[in-house]
Order: C-alpha cells, then structure tokens, then sequence
C-alpha cells in the first residue's frame, strides 16, 4: 500500500483533457503538487458528487487536479464534457495506477470485475506522497478541506 512518505509510484495511462493523449505519472511532478483522486466509475452518483465538489468548491490553483478511473478514455471524455470538469481525468483500464497505488476494488457488475476503490493522494513537488486518504465505504467521500489543507502543506 503506497503510505505517505513513499516515492510516488510512476505509472502510464491515457489523459483526458482536450485531447486524449499518453500519460505518465514522473512527467506531471515538480513545480507543484499533484492531486490524483482515484473513483470507481464516471456517470455513477457519489463518483459524480465527488467530481463535482472537486469542481465547485476545491481551489485548485495551487495543485494539478487528476480524476483517475479505470473507466476507457472516450468515456471518461463524454463524462468530463457532460459535468464540464475543468481538470484533466486519467483513464486506466489496464489497471495500471490502480495497482501501482494498491487501490484495487472488485466489482462484479455490469461485464466488470475491478474498479478504482475511492482514494486520494497527494504528492508534493519532489515526488513524495504527503496524503492518503481511502474510503471506508462506496459512498464516503474524501473530506474536502483535509485535502486542501494537505495540498497547502505539499506546495
């Protein structure tokens, strides 16, 4: 389990912003914190209530936001589209961050069988995990001003 004080696990994915491009975690660290805020699935309600909160109500001048989901990438375009979320989704459906991270959920519905369990973390300018927070239950959200507080101390 990646535990604060840990090296950031590097991994690859797609990113979804504008466009959807290659990904990699080491390229995106140093100037400021990053934010990588695991969730299960797009177009779900607590995903969506915590995208949206992420979206009204996190200052996010400070940091570089990333959703992460295991959701394919052109899903997770039409999702960021639809909620107009401002910052950029990383889609992992090869699993790789979620594994990388030790944030593997089974799931078993719907045709899929694993799922990013709802986490973040924040990791500061030299590639240090400063903050884990794990959700105890599908529909726990993270506490937003923990996490603000957190990114202030990472920048």
């Amino acid at each position: 389990m990646t535990a604060v004080g840990d090296d950031a696990p590097d991994f690859t994915a797609s990113l979804v912003d504008e466009t959807i491009e290659p990904f990699r975690l080491s390229d995106h660290l140093g100037d400021e914190p990053v934010v990588l805020a695991f969730f299960p699935a797009a177009f779900s309600n607590t995903c969506t209530d915590e995208m949206e909160a992420l979206r009204d109500g996190f200052d996010r001048d400070d940091c570089t936001l990333l959703g992460v989901s295991t959701d394919l990438p052109h899903a997770l375009a039409a999702y960021r589209t639809q909620y107009e979320l401002p910052f950029a989704l990383v889609g992992d459906p090869d699993h790789r961050a979620i594994e990388a991270y030790d944030v593997v959920e089974s799931f078993d519905r719907y045709g899929v069988d694993t799922v990013a369990q709802r986490a973040v973390f924040v990791i500061d300018g030299d590639g240090v995990v400063t903050y884990r927070w794990l959700a105890e239950n599908a529909g726990q959200e993270p506490e937003y001003d923990a996490l603000a507080d957190a990114v202030a101390e990472a920048a």
